[in-house]
């Protein structure tokens, strides 16, 4: 294991013979090879079960928290449905499963930020003391459900509230990302985090490093930690669309990075260990 004692955020666990290297064995094998000492793994969404015969109609958080049980490497977040009527029951469902968060994808579950329901869910987890980790920044549906702004008003809306904003927006949208971090640094007793997830640069094809739409630049990782500190930012996986290569490349980013020890360690674990309150 790293000496950094790496806890990760954002991992996403299928079941078996549905989504390529989606399960735990691989998340397993792909953890020991890039030094993770634990992760943090997604439920699939409602749908996503629905979508082969040996998972339909299963419940997507109760067959996660019992994939995860009893092994001390994982922690598990759950999943809203949104087509159903019982929003807070579902996230109180979530909470006596024993998972610490929920997972909500406003573009791909098709919802807004700000709207009716996901207020109510929010009100919820803000009582039972769930983490909630957003999808933020491009994701190919209607940019007025899911613009940065709208992550502020649920910071104001819901003070008690944790919350990430994972990719920080991309390239796209990562100053309204940190714009909405810094409105809220003196906010409590809830906090807003940077998911460091997903926000490697690229190559073009004539080798020349480019700004995807997901990248973020070292300068920018740096100005963040400047303006936001060192308690605020958490490190993510995206498995398995990411794989142990990109993986392992974006650690070492992160430890080169000419930001202070103390950054690197929160980033890499210390920060979600706090906020989780897991040891």
């Amino acid at each position: 294991m790293s000496d950094y004692r790496i806890f990760a955020n954002h991992a996403h666990l299928f079941p078996k013979n549905t989504k390529p290297n989606g399960d735990i064995d691989c998340l397993t094998s792909l953890m020991d090879e890039c030094g993770i000492e634990k992760a943090v793994c997604f439920s699939p969404f409602w749908h996503q079960m629905d979508m082969y015969a040996h998972t339909t109609g299963q419940n997507p958080c109760e067959w996660v928290a019992k994939e995860i049980k009893n092994n001390s490497r994982f922690v598990g977040f759950g999943t809203v449905d949104f087509d159903r009527q019982n929003l807070k029951e579902q996230v109180k469902g979530i909470k006596n499963l024993g998972l610490l968060g929920i997972k909500i994808h406003p573009a791909a579950q098709e919802v807004n930020v700000a709207g009716k329901e996901l207020f109510e869910v929010y009100e919820e987890a803000e009582k039972q003391g769930l983490f909630i980790s957003f999808h933020t920044g491009l994701h190919w549906h209607r940019i007025a459900d899911y613009q940065m702004l709208l992550f502020d008003e649920v910071a104001y809306n819901f003070p008690a509230l944790s919350f990430s904003m994972e990719h920080m927006g991309g390239y796209s949208f990562f100053n309204e990302a940190l714009l909405v971090m810094n409105n809220n640094s003196r906010r409590e007793p809830g906090e807003v985090f940077a998911g460091w997830t997903s926000i490697a640069m690229e190559k073009d094809e004539f080798g020349n490093t480019r700004r995807g739409a997901w990248s973020i630049t070292d300068e920018q990782l740096c100005d963040l930690i400047y303006q936001t500190g060192a308690d605020h930012s958490i490190f993510g996986l995206d498995t398995p669309y990411k794989d142990a290569k990109m993986i392992k490349e974006s650690i070492e980013r992160i430890k080169n990075l000419p930001i202070s020890e103390e950054a690197k360690h929160g980033i890499l674990g210390d920060n979600l260990r706090r906020i989780l309150k897991v040891e």
